[in-house]
Order: structure tokens, then sequence, then C-alpha cells
């Protein structure tokens, strides 16, 4: 299990993160969201052991991550923008990987060069943006990580890439039981591959709770009559004699509450992780604004 207990980072004036607590169950898939600013690239710098918290504590099934190599040695850590020496070749950087890492794995390494086939003697820095996000797989996958942290892993992937890379990695957590937590704001994405999410907002974690319970929990109710009693509305918007609300609780409250109404048609609808996100950090508030010029 990897967790963040009141951790707090301030740069100068600014509280990167305030209090922030965070949990990833061992073997889940862990995606972590929140809008720009809101502090999970400092999360993760702290995760992998780069920032030292002010206060608080960073574990890996207990023992503190920064200055133990014990427990970094466990993690794999793909940033959104990857550094390799100037001049390495991707042969090369097998090389210095598998210096570092005992358990390195050459055979998997020659198997992904089959997916991935990079130009290994071609220095890293010409490849394209892509081709070096794939390099960073291709070398990280074979260290056998126990715990994978990715920061926004396929932005910059073509869309069979993005598949291919995602396909790896599940693999990967299916057969090594992996723990693995990604970054990204491709929220449709994570919606396929995550059993976990934690919504973070300025430095704060705002929910964090598996994916079925976050869903199963937030539901739209779309209705032609009065607006049921008793419900904790998130949001509602009207088309015509048509309304939407935004409802927190469960599916069967929901439903009773609403035919108790005795509306004309209602129907109740599962929410995307898109849907929560946007609602959860504020509804309307947080949606795309129309500007008059």
């Amino acid at each position: 299990m990897l967790e963040m207990k009141n951790v707090v980072k301030t740069f100068g004036h600014v509280t990167a993160l305030d209090n922030l607590s965070l949990t990833v169950p061992k073997g889940a898939v862990y995606g972590l969201v929140g809008p720009n600013g809101a502090g999970k690239s400092t999360a993760i710098r702290h995760l992998t052991g780069i920032y030292r918290p002010d206060k608080g504590e960073v574990t890996l099934e207990g023992m503190p991550v920064f200055e133990n190599p014990a427990a970094k040695g466990r993690i794999g850590y793909i940033p959104d923008d990857v550094f390799y020496y100037p001049g390495a070749t991707l042969e090369e950087m097998r090389k210095f990987y598998k210096g570092i890492y005992p358990k390195f794995d050459d055979d998997l390494f020659a198997r992904l060069h089959e997916i991935f086939q990079l130009p290994s003697n071609t220095p890293i820095r010409r490849y394209s943006k892509g081709m070096q996000k794939q390099a960073a797989f291709h070398l990280t996958m074979c260290i056998h990580p126990e715990v994978l942290i990715l920061d926004e892993p396929v932005d910059g992937l073509d869309p069979v890439m993005r598949r291919q890379v995602m396909s790896v990695i599940l693999a990967d957590v299916a057969e090594h039981g992996t723990t693995v937590l990604i970054s990204s704001h491709n929220l449709r994405e994570l919606e396929d591959v995550c059993d976990h999410v934690g919504i973070m907002d300025k430095g704060r974690m705002l929910l964090e709770r598996s994916l079925a319970d976050m869903q199963g929990n937030t539901h739209k109710l779309q209705i032609v009559g009065d607006t049921p009693e008793g419900l904790e509305i998130l949001h509602e918007s009207a088309s015509g004699r048509l309304k939407t609300l935004i409802v927190r609780g469960q599916a069967w409250e929901i439903s009773t509450k609403a035919a108790a109404a005795k509306p004309a048609y209602y129907d109740l609808l599962p929410l995307s992780l898109e849907e929560i996100f946007i609602y959860e950090l504020g509804g309307v508030n947080y949606a795309v604004q129309d500007i008059l010029l």
C-alpha cells in the first residue's frame, strides 16, 4: 500500500499540498485527477521520493519513501517530460537501467522491442516526443516495479499506441499484481482502466473511493414534473419541461423519491467519471463559460 498522510508542501508563499492524504491499495489501478494546479504532480514527486514533505509522511508498505533506496527500488516512475542522458541510445539506457535495477528483465526487453520497434542505436533525443514516451515504457516495464507511477502516460502517443501501452500495463497488473497510480486529464481512458479514483483540488483530496462506489453514489435524474423532495442535488438544469438533476445518493433511494413526486416521466442514468469530476468541483461554476467579446 502506498500512502500519504496529512502531507503539507509549500513553495514560498504558495501552499501546493494542504494536509493531503491519499491511499493507493496494493494491486489497485488508481486514477489521480484534478484541475490544472491542483497539486497532482507535486503529490507524485512526494510519492516517488523526489520531494521531502514539510509535514506529514509518505510511505510504501509502512516504509518512508524519501531517501530510502529500498523503497525507491520498488517504484517505477514515468514523468510527463521524460529525461535521458544527452546522446544516450536505447541500448545504452538498457545497460544503465540493468546496472541499477537487479530485476531488470532482458527477455521482456526483447519482447517489448517487437511491440515498440524503436531504433536501438539512435540517440533518444532524436526520437519524436511519442517515441521518447514509448522508450520510457520500454525501459521501465522491464524493471518489474511493484509500484508503477505514471504522470500523463499516454500524452503524445497515437491512438493505436495508447491502447497498446495500456494493454502492456494491465497485463503486468494481471500477471504480477503491480500497483499502478495514473495521473491524467483523459478521464475517458482512466474510466476504462482504474478501479480507484482520487479527485484533488487546491492541494487537498476532495474525494477518494473505488470507482464503482463513486459512480454508484452520484446519478443523473431526468424528470418531467415537480422536483422531488429530500434529494441532495448537486446541479439542476432544464430544457423545456425536462429537468436534469445531478443527485448524490443510492439509485434505489433516488428512484423512490422520484416516483413519490408522481412525475409525467423520469429516468435515472449513471454518470461518467468526467461528469462526476465536473460536478464534484462545483458543477456549473466549473463548466465552460460563454464569453462575450
